[in-house]
């Protein structure tokens, strides 16, 4: 039943991430958790705390990206979660077309329902790309 649970959580979070509040998501977290996102790309870095993934999460919702899992794998008790999420990150453009497609996978340890410890894996090339998309459209902004 607990794994269920689980996978029910990590289910709403991303719909409410998806439209754009990231509360339910970042109560998930400790307030100490930390969070890796390794590569290259405006996103990339460590973040300690639950303010600092804050701004993480703020990314996605500011540009609009949708996360979707295929799969949400459970393990180990309550006190020793592991939890593996594999999908997909997608964000549209000003004209309704698809401008970022990457597939993820997510890695999180987790105690008593909170996230103390996870890893977020994407394309790096496609990220980078994505932020050179970006940078195009703020200078197409400024104009």
């Amino acid at each position: 039943m607990y794994k269920v649970a689980v996978r029910w959580q990590v289910r709403r979070g991303l719909r409410r991430l998806n439209a754009g509040d990231p509360a339910p998501q970042l109560r998930a977290y400790a307030s100490d958790a930390v969070l890796v996102f390794p590569g290259v790309s405006r996103w990339s870095g460590r973040y300690e705390g639950r303010d600092a993934i804050a701004g993480f999460l703020g990314f996605f919702t500011e540009q609009r990206m949708q996360l979707t899992a295929d799969d949400i794998l459970v393990n180990g008790p309550p006190w020793r979660t592991r939890v593996v999420v594999t999908g997909r990150v997608m964000a549209t453009g000003s004209d309704g077309m698809t401008v970022y497609c990457n597939r993820a996978a997510m890695y999180a340890q987790a105690r008593w329902g909170k996230i103390t410890y996870q890893e977020d894996y994407e394309d790096t090339h496609r990220s980078e790309r994505y932020d050179d998309y970006l940078k195009c459209e703020a200078v197409a902004g400024e104009e």
